[in-house]
């Protein structure tokens, strides 16, 4: 197995890096599997003249360094990389090719793959909507962030206004030649794989497997602290607009203007990595930032177990339609209620009542009223101790994803698929 990410975990440490990193790990502890992962660098690593792959982390793990890459149509303008890529797989013959994303090595590479080896499988797991909606994959509206339900040329052009129709149109059928040549993909929401299936995709060739989530510590069925004098929701994760930050401080604003107290609002991220306008926007508001919240700052991902047990509930108040977000799944490995938007795959993966309480989404209002209830109320997120699910674990994840490559390599693909001689 040859397990592809956009990045590597250990310069980058988004959700779908750390999913497909993790998916590598635990199938190098199954019995009778050899696994490879290949990562991009995303630049985050120095390129070395007279080679496009690395080697830093081990013999079995490849980093391709090429810089450069065209967002519009995900496509990789790198003139090397198609005989890198060609002579790795040649050398290493995978029997399946698991591709966690196509950013930074292009959708084109999926050509590579099925000339290289033609009787391989390959496996695409969609993290977000990127084929779909050219807004960073987030299918909400340009300027005003609102909700997009399903793209189309003429829309889309609304939203990109320097682009025509056309464009559009030839953007989209681009990338679907391309993902013609995946013999399966793989949604960690159903609700993801509803949108993509709704855009194009054929239903029999897509099934839903969420993230799983490494063994829970014992330190992870430890109730929630007391609520004392104040009841603690906690945020964790990117800091930026999409991510619903003004969300949580227009919020936080309101309860201190209505007088609420007993709860506290811990804000727990980076926002460095976001563009100048948003960082300096975001700085001018903790000059003035309301008394029961407090950004904390930046932390390291092994500590998230430990910050989200000392909260009384974890909040994701995300103004997009988020897919699988992984501070959920963490959340609820540490049994900690989720406070969240009422869509997408938020809404999915904590139901209402059971596993935290939705409230509707890019309402600070909303959210204000909900949080006063349950401040005034801790007893009903302790209750949920109860109720709340427990989500998939890795090796449960793990044995899920090898039975789709047992499916897929019990079929024969044919000798020659036409789609691929139309690309060529």
């Amino acid at each position: 197995m040859l397990v592809l990410s956009h990045m590597h975990p250990k310069a980058s440490r988004g959700g779908a890096e750390i999913a497909a990193y993790q998916l590598y790990g635990a199938l190098r502890e199954e019995p009778g599997v050899k696994a490879w992962f290949l990562a991009a660098s995303g630049g985050r690593f120095p390129e070395r003249l007279g080679a496009r792959l690395q080697q830093p982390f081990g013999q079995d793990e490849f980093v391709y360094t090429g810089t450069g890459f065209d967002h519009w149509i995900h496509a990789n303008p790198d003139p090397e990389f198609p005989a890198e890529l060609g002579a790795l797989l040649e050398e290493l013959r995978p029997d399946v090719v698991h591709l966690h994303h196509y950013t930074n090595f292009g959708v084109e590479a999926l050509l590579g793959i099925r000339r290289a080896l033609p009787d391989a499988r390959i496996v695409l797991t969609l993290h977000e909507y990127l084929a779909i909606c050219n807004h960073f994959g987030q299918m909400v509206k340009r300027p005003g962030f609102g909700l997009c339900e399903r793209s189309g040329p003429r829309d889309c052009a609304r939203c990109f206004p320097e682009r025509s129709e056309q464009d559009f149109f030839l953007r989209e059928l681009y990338i679907k030649r391309f993902f013609r040549l995946v013999d399966h993909f793989v949604s960690p929401s159903r609700f993801l794989a509803e949108r993509y299936v709704a855009w194009g995709l054929d239903p029999a060739t897509v099934s839903v497997i969420e993230n799983g989530m490494p063994e829970a510590g014992p330190d992870a069925l430890s109730p929630p602290p007391a609520p004392g004098d104040e009841v603690v929701f906690a945020f964790f994760g990117q800091i930026s607009r999409l991510k619903g930050i003004d969300v949580l401080f227009d919020a936080a604003a309101l309860l201190e203007k209505d007088g609420v107290a007993g709860l506290r609002i811990e804000v727990h991220g980076d926002y460095s990595g976001q563009p100048p306008e948003f960082r300096a926007a975001f700085e001018k508001r903790l000059e003035d930032t309301p008394a029961n919240l407090r950004h904390c700052g930046p932390y390291e991902n092994a500590r998230v177990h430990e910050l989200m047990r000392s909260a009384h509930a974890v909040l994701v108040p995300s103004v997009w339609w988020e897919n699988s977000p992984l501070v959920i799944q963490e959340a609820l490995l540490n049994r900690r209620p989720v406070v969240c938007s009422d869509i997408g795959g938020m809404a999915e993966k904590v139901r209402d009542g059971l596993d935290g309480f939705h409230f509707r989404a890019g309402s600070a209002h909303a959210l204000a009223a909900l949080l006063k209830r349950l401040a005034a109320q801790p007893e009903r997120l302790a209750a949920l101790q109860a109720t709340m699910a427990t989500p998939p674990s890795l090796r449960e994840t793990t044995r899920a994803t090898r039975r789709l490559y047992s499916r897929l390599l019990e079929s024969r693909r044919p000798a020659a698929a036409p789609q691929e001689e139309a690309i060529a």
